[in-house]
């Protein structure tokens, strides 16, 4: 085991300025859900060169790929996000994960053959309210892997991921224009369609599960301030500790969205942006072998606080959860007091303390890749 777990740190290391490169390539080029076109040629290419079979465009989705190397009966999948945030760039740190995952598939490659592996990486495109690995699953990716990992950077180390259940929703109000001085009573406003929903929402919040969220924005709301709006649309999310519990508390939301119609006379338009994503179920055995690894290579972990909560954002790899076995630890990169989807934590997953968790959070996900191959 020992020489195994070596073999896969060398190779990781052997590669580490091409993985730090990797990594800072897509920080400094961040692109959104469903655009990583450069990302998703970027991401593979390293792979490529190293052997593995590459097929882009995977499954039909233009931003996804998958890369395989080995013959082995047991299959071990690694997951590459590589989507950033509107506005905020890398600022959840796809860039590391992608190249994380990256250095464990090939540190794993490198002992395939050992461990009778075979080895997958999976381009997963628009984590970020998009659900790619949800359409991914509908189309028959992840069928038959036997483990599904990735490491996501956070301020801190936490092993163990505990998302909300979340659905997504683009909402869109349309209503009557107006001059707003001339004519004000031939218009419907649906502006002020958003403000009774909003209103009816913050009251709702002391009825609901203390867990849950509802959240959103409001993305266009007019064009001039004397012209009544006939439009307003924006994006709105429902957190849930499970997929139950979003099923009950989402249509409830959705009563909200209805009186700001029926109080302004407005047409509502409810649309999903993805599927909804679900609660993940961490596989046991693998989590118990990613801390003993993580601790094995100098890692902490921090204690349950603010700092941690970083686990408890929701992930389409939750779904993946809910199909193979799955662990989706995080790997702090020393960002205090920044957090993430702050500018000021994409500055922090760039640098020395990124690099060394990019590494770190690779031969972690190698050595578990490892110990669960050859394990039980």
């Amino acid at each position: 085991m020992t020489a195994l777990k070596t073999a896969a740190r060398t190779a990781i290391e052997r590669h580490s300025g091409e993985l730090v490169r990797l990594s800072e390539r897509l920080h400094a080029d961040p692109e959104t859900a469903w655009e990583e076109h450069r990302a998703a040629a970027a991401v593979p290419d390293l792979l490529d060169r190293a052997g593995f079979a590459v097929t882009p465009a995977y499954l039909g989705l233009e931003t996804a790929f998958h890369a395989s190397f080995g013959t082995g009966p047991r299959r071990i999948a690694l997951c590459a996000e590589y989507d950033a945030l509107p506005g905020l760039g890398h600022a959840c740190g796809h860039n590391l994960i992608a190249a994380g995952s990256v250095g464990a598939a090939l540190g794993l490659a490198a002992v395939a053959d050992d461990i009778g592996a075979t080895v997958e990486v999976y381009g997963t495109p628009a984590e970020e309210g998009g659900g790619g690995k949800i359409e991914l699953l509908e189309r028959g990716a992840f069928a038959g892997v036997d483990l599904a990992m990735m490491v996501h950077p956070a301020p801190v180390d936490v092993a163990e991921a505990r998302p909300f259940a979340v659905s997504h929703s683009q909402i869109s109000y349309t209503g009557t224009s107006a001059h707003a001085a001339a004519y004000p009573e031939a218009g419907v406003n649906a502006a002020d369609a958003f403000t009774v929903a909003q209103v009816a929402i913050g009251l709702l919040r002391q009825h609901i599960p203390a867990s849950a969220r509802v959240h959103g924005i409001v993305t266009h709301a007019g064009d001039a301030p004397n012209a009544v709006p006939e439009r307003a649309t924006g994006r709105w999310y429902v957190r849930a500790e499970t997929l139950a519990e979003l099923a009950e508390l989402e249509p409830r939301v959705l009563r909200a969205f209805e009186a700001g119609a029926l109080a302004t006379g407005c047409e509502l338009t409810v649309e999903p942006e993805s599927k909804p994503y679900a609660e993940f179920r961490a596989d046991e055995a693998a989590l118990a072998a990613y801390r003993s690894n993580a601790l094995r290579l100098g890692r902490e972990f921090a204690p349950d606080g603010t700092a941690s909560r970083m686990n408890r954002a929701s992930t389409d790899m939750g779904n993946v959860s809910q199909v193979v076995p799955a662990i989706h630890p995080y790997i702090g990169v020393g960002s205090l007091p920044a957090i993430n989807h702050q500018r000021e934590f994409a500055a922090h997953c760039v640098g020395g303390i990124a690099e060394r968790a990019l590494l770190d959070g690779a031969i972690a996900l190698a050595w578990t890749g490892v110990d669960r191959a050859t394990g039980p």
